[in-house]
């Protein structure tokens, strides 16, 4: 029971975060969905398949997580947060060289990842 019940909370967080991510560009929501389809999977079956059927899951997360790919909206959506979050830690390092040489790998590798690595699909509407 006490498992069932940390699962749903952590869901719910994850749910509460993603939602906040997707009003604010500063944080990306998509962690927050995949720790959504975590922790509702493994507490409610109710609930997972309430938020699986969601038009935002569907719509932005589905397709990857089920391993076809991303469309090109879904795919520049998430860039350019990575880009804004990384630019802003970045400006945040300051005079600090080897944080902000951490932080171009990071970026660049995000962005080779998601242009030559995951596919792109067909936008579906």
């Amino acid at each position: 029971m006490m498992g069932r019940l940390f699962y749903l909370l952590l869901g719910l967080v994850g749910l509460v975060l993603s939602l906040v991510g997707f009003a604010v560009p500063l944080l990306p929501a998509f962690p927050f969905v995949v720790l959504t389809v975590f922790g509702l999977a493994r507490s409610s079956e109710r609930l997972h398949k309430w938020f699986l059927s969601t038009k935002v899951y569907k719509e932005t997360f589905a397709s990857y997580l089920e391993g076809r790919g991303m469309t090109r909206r879904a795919k520049v959506r998430l860039i350019i947060s990575v880009t804004i979050t990384i630019s802003i830690g970045f400006v945040m390092m300051g005079p600090i060289l080897l944080g902000r040489l951490v932080l171009s790998v990071v970026w660049f590798g995000h962005i080779l990842y998601f242009l030559f690595k995951v596919k792109t699909i067909p936008d579906m509407g």
